[in-house]
């Protein structure tokens, strides 16, 4: 039996199966498609998303074929430079296009030893008291202690395990795709700045490769959303809405997409997950959607191995939904605004305006780059953690700023930067007093003692997604949350 099988091989599966892999769990990944997509659907890294590259020594790999960009959040098409002083050592965006992302992932997924098996369809799902029975299109089954379905936005897992997707459908939508272009860049940019006066939906992205991405709203929701539009379709509407086709020809792919939002109800039935646009879909914009799915995986990967290795402690894996599906909500709520502002009326009008005036506020610009860029995610873990109770239960001491959020790439007095630390994907206790220790957990947890000018705490737990889950300076405290957190001590 294999320990977990990832049905989906996109940016979120293979980061799973990676992140699953750092701890000796053997998983095969299940992809439909017999060959990697060249779809550029995704096209970079937000800031948040760089940081987990960072953590895991892949962000060389992804400078090496990518552009920075900084500019803020590009929420409901409004482009501001980033903020002052944003609460990350990594303070940009990286462009790079999907099928870059996962053929670099793909690499570093086959480099940690996990298996990846193409053209593999999933068509049934059984689970019981011992694991997960996968049957396959070719009339195979697998089995393994765990599936998870990594396996898009009309996801096999999901309906198999009878998961509802409650959402809003669909009000219009967009075509979008790269092709070629005969028009000469000065024309296109000419035509292109013009019409997004009134049409915010709509542009031509140079693809460095002779192609461009191109977006322009479709003539109403297509009754069958499965079916790929024609170019002939799309230069009707490039027509109508630009007065003009550009010339586009040779298309590489040419799809549609709406701004309906969805959420599975659950994360997690049993033995089984969802990850990415399985478990939620929503409008592009702002460009969360791959970073939404490859932080679900950087969450859920320890917490599925931990149970898989046996030393998870009771309830952890059930964290992973109480935290990613708040975020996943808080993710499809401001692209549902943004679609409001991306609108062609005068009320849309308007409201971009008061918003473009609005980001030129400090405040205002760190608040919308933070929640677009997912640097400012913090997971509750709890009233009163990080501080004592007092005789009437509440906390005596308010908890500490940190607790819950990521801490930044900080850099140490003697070891260097933190996350060149993290590359093994286990916890770390950063012990600036020198009088701690990880004790029984030291074969989950590494210590680190080593001061920092930056972290104005005496010592911190971090798990192995980054977040910090402790701060103070009280061995009883840190043993409780080495015991939450890391279960049981061995020895």
């Amino acid at each position: 039996m294999m320990d977990v099988i990832v049905v989906g091989a996109g940016p979120t599966g293979l980061m799973l199966a990676a992140e699953l892999r750092l701890h000796g769990v053997h998983v095969v990944v299940l992809e439909r498609l017999a060959e990697p997509t060249k779809e550029t659907r995704g096209r970079g890294l937000h800031a948040r998303s760089v940081e987990l590259m960072d953590q895991r020594g892949l962000l060389d790999r992804f400078l090496a074929v990518s552009e920075k960009f900084q500019v803020g959040g590009l929420f409901g098409g409004i482009m501001k430079p980033w903020p002052e002083q944003l609460d990350t050592a990594h303070p940009y965006g990286l462009s790079t296009l999907q099928p870059m992302t996962e053929r670099l992932l793909d690499e570093h997924a086959l480099e940690a030893g996990a298996e990846i098996r193409r053209g593999h369809e999933v068509v049934g799902l059984s689970q019981d008291e011992d694991g997960v029975t996968v049957a396959l299109a070719d009339g195979t089954e697998l089995r393994a202690r765990y599936v998870v379905g990594c396996d898009g936005g009309r996801s096999t897992v999901r309906k198999l395990i009878g998961v509802g997707f409650p959402g809003e459908p669909a009000t219009v939508e967009t075509l979008l795709g790269d092709v070629e272009v005969t028009a000469d860049r000065k024309t296109v940019d000419a035509v292109v700045a013009e019409v997004r006066k009134t049409v915010m939906r709509f542009g031509f992205i140079d693809n460095g490769d002779g192609t461009h991405r191109v977006v322009v709203p479709a003539d109403g929701v297509a009754e069958d959303r499965t079916s790929a539009p024609t170019l002939e379709e799309l230069r009707q509407r490039l027509r109508a809405v630009a007065g003009t086709d550009f010339g586009v020809h040779s298309p590489r792919w040419i799809s549609r997409f709406g701004d309906a939002t969805r959420q599975a109800e659950r994360y997690r039935v049993g033995r089984v997950l969802l990850a990415g646009d399985a478990a939620h879909i929503h409008p592009p914009t702002g460009g969360q959607g791959l970073n939404l799915g490859v932080q679900d995986a950087f969450n859920l990967g320890w917490k599925l191995a931990a149970t898989v290795n046996g030393w998870a402690p009771d309830g952890l894996l059930d964290t992973y939904h109480a935290e990613r599906h708040l975020v996943g909500a808080a993710v499809i709520d401001n692209t549902r605004a943004q679609m409001v502002m991306l609108g062609t009326g005068a009320g849309a009008t308007a409201l971009r305006a008061l918003f473009d005036r609005l980001m030129d506020f400090e405040e205002v610009n760190r608040y919308v780059t933070g929640l677009i860029t997912a640097v400012d995610v913090r997971y509750d873990f709890g009233e009163g953690e990080g501080g004592s109770e007092g005789e009437d239960g509440a906390p005596a001491i308010e908890p500490h700023a940190l607790l819950g959020r990521r801490l930044r790439d900080v850099r140490l007095k003697e070891s260097g930067r933190l996350y060149e630390l993290m590359h093994t994907g286990r916890g770390l206790l950063l012990d600036q007093s020198g009088r701690l220790s990880p004790g029984g957990w030291a074969d989950r947890v590494d210590h680190v003692v080593d001061t920092c000018e930056e972290l104005d705490a005496p010592a911190v737990l971090l798990r192995p997604d980054g977040h910090v889950v402790w701060v103070g300076d009280d061995r009883r405290e840190l043993l409780a949350r080495l015991t939450k957190w890391f279960g049981a001590p061995t020895g």
